[in-house]
């Protein structure tokens, strides 16, 4: 592993607004820059009220003006969501503002209902069209200067990834040679079988000498494992409710899940939530190195939804700790 990095959604917790989300993004990135995380990424999801980051691109320039060297980036940008010159033209913009800072990690799904996408979209068209979108979208921000450019943005060379939950995404970018990043921390079940075809397929790119894999995992950490399960069950009623149709704000946690959520969806909710470490410090370091020597990535991004914001701070301090150490040994070794 060579680095570890932080994905934040932005959780409005109940009881508070979106502006306190944003505010506790600030503060959790730059606690995080000071304790080490190579990235801050941000996701795009639209119409959940308990998620503010929507505007990824405008939340990511705002974590970047608070902060002074870590990398700050999406994961992802929902690219069927947006035109390729758009996308190029604010992440052009964010890197010409905070050079050689800015990650593009871009996403095949909606990153919302059919609905709020139809609404996002305007047009939908029945064709897939993400590889090309994606290869229009690199070429924005090269040297060459084409018939229609992105200004800010040619000449950027913004990293791209390619974000995935399938195999699909694994395929592509080792197809095109660029990064992967898989989203094992809601969706674990093809996450082994993904790494071995994207570094097995991967070809050596303009972008890419060899394969870097990203993989993500859930991280709710406390002083004592009591603690943190009681913690974590904030996130496991906000994907319950997810999973039922009645997404809300972050819910608070509660001693009692059973009496929120019946037997056949928690077990839905924990099997999506696997790739995780909940714990205390011990705990959580056993974990998170079982998860590192099973999987081998190149980097782990972790994230975790947690209702009390001082909580949250602490969790990621607790973790930041942990991969520092896990780090280190990986180098010595």
């Amino acid at each position: 592993m060579y680095h570890f990095s932080l994905l934040d959604l932005s959780p409005i917790p109940e009881g508070h607004s979106a502006a306190d989300a944003l505010a506790n993004t600030v503060q959790l990135a730059r606690a995080a820059e000071a304790q080490g995380y190579h990235r801050y990424w941000l996701a795009e999801h639209h119409n959940m009220p308990g998620i503010a980051s929507a505007a990824t691109a405008v939340v990511i320039g705002h974590v970047a003006a608070a902060t002074k060297t870590m990398r700050i980036g999406a994961g992802g940008i929902m690219l069927p969501n947006h035109a390729p010159l758009v996308v190029a033209e604010q992440f052009g913009t964010l890197a010409t503002l905070y050079p050689d800072r800015i990650d593009l990690g871009l996403g095949r799904a909606p990153g919302t209902d059919m609905a709020t996408a139809r609404a996002l979209r305007r047009h939908m068209a029945p064709e897939d069209s993400f590889p090309q979108d994606v290869t229009e979208l690199l070429g924005y921000f090269g040297d060459a200067p084409g018939r229609v450019q992105a200004i800010p943005g040619q000449g950027t060379h913004v990293p791209v990834w390619i974000l995935g939950s399938s195999l699909y995404g694994a395929q592509l970018a080792a197809q095109l040679g660029l990064p992967y990043a898989f989203a094992s921390h809601f969706a674990p079940a093809a996450l082994e079988e993904a790494i071995a075809i994207y570094r097995h397929r991967f070809q050596p790119s303009q972008w890419l000498a060899q394969p870097y894999v990203m993989m993500a995992a859930g991280v709710c950490a406390a002083d004592t494992d009591d603690e943190a399960a009681y913690l974590r069950t904030s996130q496991q009623l906000a994907f319950a409710r997810l999973r039922t149709g009645k997404p809300g704000k972050l819910p608070k946690p509660t001693h009692d899940l059973s009496q929120e959520i019946p037997p056949q969806v928690l077990a839905q909710v924990n099997a999506a939530l696997s790739c995780s470490a909940t714990g205390g410090p011990d705990t959580v370091r056993s974990q998170l190195k079982s998860l590192l020597d099973t999987y081998q990535p190149d980097e782990l991004i972790i994230t975790g939804m947690i209702h009390d914001s001082a909580a949250r701070l602490r969790s990621f301090e607790i973790a930041a700790d942990i991969l520092t150490g896990l780090q280190t040994r990986s180098a010595a070794a």
